[in-house]
């Protein structure tokens, strides 16, 4: 009889080569050497590196796949796990839709004033776009759902929305009641909710990671076919979404200094580490600890105003991604030789704010809610793609704006009148005054020697 030794178990092999070593580096270095390598491979390929095109397309029609169950899980999951009502969620509706609707104008009138897509060239799109009489109202209308089937086969975004916010206060009146009945079947489809909520952002995250691939497409095609300087031109295009980002910033801080007791410096001062984790990892949902942390404890916010702005209003707030839908579908149309008469732009106003609000707070899904614009107006999708060599930076400047956005309204709702700490500290712990107060007496007592 034998008496052979176990083999010893060898470690887990560590991947390596350089495959392995890319994949680790920030996605925002790995973008900039997939642009470095598509400027090169256009201006050795030339017109050959058209053959480039089905990796761009690859990362659109996915996008395409996930658009229509991010926006309808965003909003319905938005609605059931955030709560706003009597006076408190009608001020917090109003700051952030009238930032939407400033944010949004203040980008198209940057884009009609500088026209940056005026500075490149593109070719007509393969399929041509519907030229029908366009009846803003008509259109609207038309987009309100029959039934549940056809908004999702045929992406229709706004149909999407309307089923979407439906639902959601449907279900949240059925989980009142039943809450109020001691029940709790309804929290069985908040659960789910919340898990195919993650699911979905998981599958987004995956197609993120296809995005420098898609750029090195992008920036090789464009190189080979039309040359580097149509590339360098579309820096007429960052620099314009740049300068409409700084007036929305402006715009925060001028109503800040109008309607609350927080001074523009104090806060900018107060809101720092937010917004270097927010430019630093292109995610306002990432972000939203620090930002918590931030309005509460260095700028003095109460409580209740910094859940409603940051927590509530942070899921629905995204200003500056609604500014650059809005000013990417102009880009895109002035290129193409396109006019956007003023009922479209109206109709880009009303698509950006609601896309935005089913855009998630994690970097470049403003990406996927873009297509609900482009639709809206009759641009070819085909197009987006080509704004990937930019999104990098661009992502990283509207979240540290959306941030912005979002803490600007919780000052806002903490009114003109500083709160006082020991008020706080009361209206924080109702119950529990006389033992608080005990608290504070025994730590103000001088420590015997």
């Amino acid at each position: 009889m034998s008496h052979e030794l176990p083999a010893a178990t060898a470690p887990p092999s560590t991947p390596s080569g350089l495959a392995h070593r890319l994949s680790r580096l920030p996605l925002y270095v790995q973008i900039l050497i997939a642009m470095a390598i598509g400027i090169v491979t256009g201006q050795l390929m030339g017109t050959r590196a058209e053959m480039f095109k089905p990796a761009s397309d690859l990362v659109l029609q996915l996008l395409r796949l996930l658009a229509t169950p991010l926006i309808f899980i965003a909003v319905l999951h938005a609605l059931m796990k955030n709560s706003m009502g009597g006076k408190a969620g009608a001020r917090l509706f109003f700051l952030l839709i009238t930032n939407t609707l400033a944010a949004i104008l203040i980008g198209l009138a940057i884009s009609d004033f500088i026209k940056p897509g005026h500075y490149i060239k593109l070719p007509p799109p393969a399929v041509a776009p519907d030229n029908k009489p366009f009846d803003i109202v008509a259109d609207l209308l038309g987009k309100i759902p029959t039934n549940f089937i056809d908004g999702f086969q045929h992406n229709d975004v706004i149909s999407i929305i309307l089923i979407a916010i439906a639902a959601g206060v449907a279900l949240r009146s059925v989980l009142a009641r039943q809450e109020a009945a001691g029940h709790s079947d309804a929290s069985l489809i908040e659960r789910l909710l919340s898990t195919a909520f993650q699911c979905v952002m998981t599958m987004l995250q995956w197609i993120f990671n296809l995005v420098p691939l898609a750029v090195f497409a992008v920036v090789a095609r464009t190189v080979g076919t039309s040359g580097i300087k149509q590339l360098l031109a579309m820096g007429v295009f960052v620099g314009a979404v740049l300068l409409a980002l700084l007036l929305q910033s402006i715009f925060y801080m001028v109503r800040l200094r109008l309607g609350s007791w927080v001074r523009p410096a104090h806060f900018l001062k107060g809101a720092s580490d937010a917004f270097a984790v927010a430019f630093s990892t292109s995610s306002s949902g990432t972000a939203l600890p620090v930002t918590f942390a931030c309005i509460r404890e260095k700028i003095g916010i109460r409580e209740e105003s910094a859940s409603l702005g940051v927590m509530v209003g942070g899921t629905f707030n995204h200003d500056g991604t609604a500014l650059y839908e809005a000013m990417a579908a102009l880009f895109i149309s002035q290129a193409l030789g396109v006019h956007l008469d003023l009922s479209q732009q109206v109709l880009v106003i009303v698509m950006a704010m609601i896309a935005s609000i089913g855009a998630a707070g994690i970097p470049s899904a403003g990406l996927v809610t873009m297509l609900a614009v482009f639709n809206a107006v009759n641009l070819p999708v085909e197009y987006i793609p080509l704004l990937l060599p930019l999104d990098w930076l661009l992502d990283r400047c509207r979240t540290t704006t959306n941030v912005m956005g979002d803490m600007t309204v919780a000052c806002l709702l903490d009114g003109k009148i500083r709160p006082e700490p020991e008020a706080e500290l009361i209206s924080i712990l109702p119950d529990d005054i006389d033992e608080s107060m005990d608290d504070i007496a025994r730590e103000r007592e001088p420590i015997p020697a």
